[in-house]
């Protein structure tokens, strides 16, 4: 897993292609300029345990930056580039990055984050230049690109979106090993899922979050191909599949929906005969939606369940997801606790709270009491998230706590209900949440981004609650649906459902 090996080994094969460019970055070229960045890196004072920030769109030359500072034994942070100025600059400041690396054409950004950190040193700019601001290209002109003498494995620090507040670090704790022997994902990618040197990866997602960048990153470990989308379309998806014989994909939900609501014809103009696995994760999947994908594609879907904080890892294959639909799986990393209010384990079929335990600590960068309250007195750890275990150990997901609805006293999960309307043809996007109602205390609320923009009526409305009502319980159906032209999701598939529920619940809808 050593890149100067792979590089060796491989040469002038492509370590990445860029799906919109074509770019390619062969893996000689990726060892050639990922050892000089670390030598500048070096040259610059940064020794291992020091943070960078890296602030780029999905571009080639983000895995040189990237690959550097892990065989540099560097803390590295992707930076949302769709979050706001003040949200960008406090993550640069809050991971107390010493150097800045950013896309000329986020420069806007860049600056505003790079006069808001008190601990950066200097910044490097890829891409079009920028007026004084250094270029990378020509800082690492003058570098040898042999390896620095003191490789040692990094990491990427991520955030969080930053749904419920401020967004917060997740600090992993450096192995302390030796730059070629990986990271847990790099070894789990070939032992669980198969990754080798014949795999083509398609990366559809933002290289800011967790999964795209873990995934790109350990497909280059096993010798592979990552095939990196600048953005998801979902035609274009399927035409690179086929184009570049693609082996393995990562997906989320939103993007199965929208891939299934092509037409036929479309679908199945293309062909997917080289896809061995396709990956989702990050947000669940409704039962129907997977059903249909498995009988589009194959029983080659696996689903994981994990959080960027790794402290559990749960893996469903096809055929098992078959025997147990919904389920996210068993743990392959830890063991699954569910858990009343008061702490106490629940019996099988009953929803609580998940916990973890048998895996590694973690912490929130600069938040102790945020760190202690995911723990229990048992020492395990939770992210927060609801569900239960069938007699088999199988886990299923109900929803985050903060998102349950309370409505005259029965627990509603929003999930439930998005799902019944999410492949309704009429719906593009949906979020469903609580809002104060003076008898029930809260009602089922949907917010719809129609599939035809402009075409939400209360015509519409009404027949999305009755379709509702006849695939669950009415008591769970919508009581009223607002209409808007765009959800805010960001590109990793997650609804930041804050904002709307904050503005919804201030003035409720009649």
């Amino acid at each position: 897993m050593h890149l100067t090996r792979l590089a060796r080994e491989y040469g002038d094969k492509p370590a990445v292609i860029m799906a919109g460019s074509g770019a390619r970055l062969s893996y000689a070229e990726l060892e050639r300029q990922s050892n000089q960045i670390a030598q500048l890196f070096r040259a610059r004072g940064l020794r291992p345990g020091d943070h960078i920030a890296v602030l780029m769109e999905n571009r080639p030359e983000f895995f040189p930056v990237v690959w550097a500072a892990q065989r540099s034994g560097l803390f590295y942070t992707p930076v949302n580039w769709h979050l706001s100025a003040a949200e960008a600059a406090y993550i640069v400041a809050d991971c107390g990055a010493r150097l800045l690396v950013a896309s000329g054409d986020l420069e806007d950004l860049a600056a505003s984050a790079a006069a808001s950190a008190p601990a950066l040193e200097g910044r490097l700019s890829v891409g079009p230049p920028v007026p004084g601001v250094e270029s990378l290209a020509e800082a690492i002109a003058p570098m040898p690109d042999t390896p620095v003498p003191d490789e040692l494995e990094g990491y990427y620090m991520l955030y969080s979106s930053g749904t419920t507040g401020q967004p917060k670090g997740i600090l992993p704790a450096l192995t302390g090993q030796p730059f070629g022997a990986g990271l847990n994902i790099d070894s789990t990618m070939k032992n669980f899922f198969g990754f080798s040197p014949e795999t083509v990866f398609l990366s559809t997602g933002p290289l800011y979050h967790g999964a795209p960048i873990g995934w790109s990153l350990g497909t280059i470990r096993n010798g592979g191909t990552v095939v990196v989308m600048e953005r998801f379309d979902a035609v274009r998806a399927l035409e690179l599949i086929e184009h570049h014989r693609v082996t393995h994909g990562q997906f989320v939900a939103t993007m199965f929906v929208r891939m299934l609501k092509l037409p036929e014809a479309q679908r199945s103009a293309f062909d997917t005969s080289s896809l061995r696995l396709v990956v989702h994760s990050a947000a669940p999947v409704s039962v129907e939606v997977k059903e249909q994908m498995i009988a589009w594609l194959g029983p080659i879907l696996s689903e994981f369940y994990a959080g960027s904080e790794g402290n559990g890892f749960c893996l469903i294959e096809s055929p098992a997801w078959l025997r147990h639909r919904g389920s996210v799986g068993k743990p392959i990393a830890g063991q699954v606790h569910i858990c009343s209010d008061d702490g106490d384990e629940l019996p099988s079929g009953e929803i609580g709270t998940i916990w973890f335990s048998g895996t590694r600590r973690f912490s929130y960068h600069n938040d102790p009491a945020k760190t202690a309250g995911v723990y229990n007195d048992k020492g395990w750890s939770t992210l927060g998230d609801m569900g239960s275990v069938d007699a088999e150990g199988y886990l299923y997901l109900a929803d985050r706590r903060t998102d349950l609805i309370l409505s005259g006293g029965v627990n509603i999960y929003p999930r439930e209900i998005e799902d019944a309307l999410a492949l309704h043809p009429a719906v593009s996007d949906i979020v469903v949440f609580g809002i104060p109602d003076e008898e029930m205390g809260q009602r089922v609320h949907a917010v719809v981004q129609p599939a035809v923009p402009g075409s939400g009526t209360p015509e519409l409305a009404a027949e999305l609650i009755a379709f509702c009502r006849s695939r669950i319980a009415h008591y769970k159906a919508p009581r009223s649906v607002s209409f808007e032209d765009e959800l805010p999701r960001l590109p990793s598939g997650k609804m930041l459902r804050r904002l709307l529920m904050d503005r919804y619940r201030a003035v409720p809808p009649s």
